[in-house]
């Protein structure tokens, strides 16, 4: 990606629910953001006001969807919604509490050795995962970049690191290093 003018790349995930706080995996289940998370949404945009931004992608899913509008809320920006940026799935796994806790889930498997994880019934496999955020970087976000402009995009833990790990060539057994924090906005390019 160097053909100029090159725009820059930003990520964001979306504010804390009341299902963050119970530490229950969410993926595809639309739960709402909490007070907390439209707070952390309120602060980021006034932290990060500086920043420019040309256009933002985001999931369809509500807690994004509403971070994205509180963030960006007085300005002047599209934020256009796209199905290849919903959060991982995880099929039968969702709702369960602590899940990362007990080694005989595969969600464990999926926060400790993710180059080890098979979905559950029902989940979505890192290669399926990759291929959709994949697209929506190559067919999206390259052109958007090669045309100059700054692209923000408001997502999921998940999602969000398939992104990072594709733009900074991270390999699978290090996808959640590249983690970020509810609300924190990281440059990727």
């Amino acid at each position: 990606m160097s053909n100029l003018p090159h725009g820059s790349l930003y990520i964001m995930r979306h504010g804390r629910t009341d299902w963050n706080n119970l530490k229950k995996l969410q993926g595809r289940t639309d739960i709402p953001l909490n007070d907390e998370g439209r707070q952390m949404a309120e602060k980021a945009r006034l932290e990060y006001r500086d920043v420019h931004f040309d256009v933002c992608y985001c999931s369809p899913l509500v807690r994004a969807k509403e971070t994205a509008q509180i963030f960006l809320e007085g300005r002047d920006l599209p934020i256009i919604i796209d199905d290849r940026l919903i959060e991982m799935s995880f099929g039968v796994l969702e709702g369960i509490e602590n899940a990362y806790k007990n080694p005989e889930t595969q969600a464990y498997t999926f926060f400790k050795e993710p180059e080890k994880y098979l979905p559950a019934e029902g989940g979505e496999s890192f290669e399926e995962l990759f291929a959709r955020t994949g697209d929506f970087l190559k067919n999206v976000v390259e052109p958007d970049l090669k045309a100059g402009k700054d692209v923000l995009i408001v997502g999921h833990g998940a999602m969000n690191s398939s992104i990072i790990c594709q733009v900074k060539k991270i390999p699978l057994a290090h996808f959640w290093d590249a983690g970020i924090e509810n609300c924190k906005l990281k440059q990727l390019l």
